[in-house]
């Protein structure tokens, strides 16, 4: 498996003849956007690796639909770039909708759905619970969904993509077991000041307990940078990292912008 961080929550993952973007962001820095109840945030740098660099895809993951920091305009506009979209069933009927896709697929929590394609294996996609909030926030930040992978009806997902998340029950019980060989942790500890100490992603330290359960062979940081709004950035988590157990800290790898760095 190869795996490229390109910036925020967005990374390509080609692994064997599978290419897969996971939340398209590629809107150039300086922009400000706005989200629920008047909070906002200003993009502070841009994507790594171009669109147009890129190429075809298989598959967008999109966790969700509805925030600029998952998906900004350049990266709807290149959703057409890939045969399908997996998303929340919100966001799949908006995708259809409005014409940014004609094969978004709506999945919750538990769902499954397996990708076909000539000369491939046929890859597995179930839907992982996220909660993107404190409790009872859903219909301010609506849905979200995570992501595991596996190649040709593997019992162990070769990819996890945790989506935006906070800690919670659901998500404990999700990761705990789970044993991906490589899992895309969105951190970044989203904070507004309207909301003061509120969380709407984990922080770092979160991500060591989730690390814990889950048992990744590879963990791999991501939205953690390139947003005014993640108030732990790349630094602070990787101090947090760095101090963790040895089991934690030993599967953490911090993948470069830009980079592509191969996994065994």
């Amino acid at each position: 498996m190869r795996v490229t961080r390109i910036g925020g929550p967005t990374a390509l993952v080609e692994w064997e003849d599978w290419r897969i973007l996971t939340d398209p962001t590629f809107d150039p820095p300086g922009r400000t956007y706005f989200f629920a109840l008047g909070t906002s945030s200003r993009k502070t740098t841009g994507p790594a690796i171009s669109l147009e660099e890129i190429g075809p895809l298989d598959v967008v993951l999109l966790s969700h639909h509805h925030h600029a920091d998952n998906l900004d305009d350049a990266g709807r506009a290149g959703l057409s770039a890939a045969r399908t979209v997996l998303t929340t069933v919100a966001g799949a009927k908006a995708l259809t909708s409005d014409g940014a896709h004609p094969d978004a697929r709506g999945l919750a929590a538990g769902d499954a759905v397996t990708l076909t394609a000539e000369g491939k294996r046929d890859l597995v996609v179930t839907a992982t619970p996220c909660r993107h909030g404190a409790a009872l926030t859903r219909p301010i930040v609506g849905s979200v969904v995570g992501f595991a992978l596996s190649l040709g009806g593997a019992a162990r997902p070769g990819l996890w993509v945790t989506g935006d998340t906070v800690m919670y029950g659901g998500l404990r019980r999700a990761a705990t077991g789970l044993r991906p060989e490589v899992a895309l942790v969105h951190i970044g500890a989203v904070k507004f000041p309207l909301t003061g100490p509120l969380s709407y992603t984990m922080d770092a330290d979160d991500a060591v307990e989730l690390i814990e359960l889950a048992q990744p062979g590879v963990a791999i940081p991501i939205h953690v940078e390139g947003w005014s709004h993640f108030s732990q950035q790349e630094d602070a988590a990787a101090a947090v990292f760095d101090a963790a157990p040895g089991a934690v800290r030993e599967r953490v790898r911090w993948a470069p912008l830009g980079v592509p760095v191969d996994l065994p």
